[in-house]
């Protein structure tokens, strides 16, 4: 019987479910989290940025915004790295497990976001593994909520 692994991710945890006989629960073989992904986006900004540009807080006259400060820029370029290399792992992991033939198939459920990135970072051994892809949120549900779930997929 071929093994099946469901990967349940978004940016800031991955769940590694195994499919055993039809009608049977999901099993959890593991748990990856990406703390970062949970940090405050305040806690990601250097703590050189001023407060004000000396011109009364809001810039000079006349300008039309750019989009943000660079601060806020950084901070997204801080998040996007994080989540790129959370993908990184996951993809590694699923690259070790494969050499190790713990597994025959992939499905892969994430937000589209983080679908793309764990796409992305994926080696192409593995990435033939995958025979479906879901676009959903589903790593916070419990084991048992997510074994209904794809009861019902």
């Amino acid at each position: 019987m071929a093994t099946t692994w469901i990967i349940a991710a978004d940016e800031s945890r991955a769940r590694v479910l195994q499919v055993g006989r039809p009608n049977e629960k999901l099993i959890e073989i593991d748990n990856m989290v990406n703390p970062t992904a949970r940090q405050h986006e305040r806690d990601l900004r250097s703590d050189s940025e001023p407060r004000f540009d000396g011109h009364g807080g809001v810039g000079k006259p006349g300008m039309a915004p750019t989009g943000g400060t660079a601060s806020d820029r950084e901070t997204q370029g801080a998040i996007d790295h994080s989540v790129t290399v959370f993908a990184r792992d996951v993809a590694r992991y699923l690259a070790k497990a494969r050499i190790d033939r713990r597994y025959d198939k992939l499905v892969l459920v994430a937000p589209p976001k983080f679908l793309g990135a764990l796409r992305k970072q994926l080696d192409k051994d593995v990435a033939r593994m995958v025979v479906e892809e879901i676009p959903k949120e589903v790593s916070g549900l419990k084991t048992h909520d997510l074994t209904a779930y794809f009861r019902r997929q």
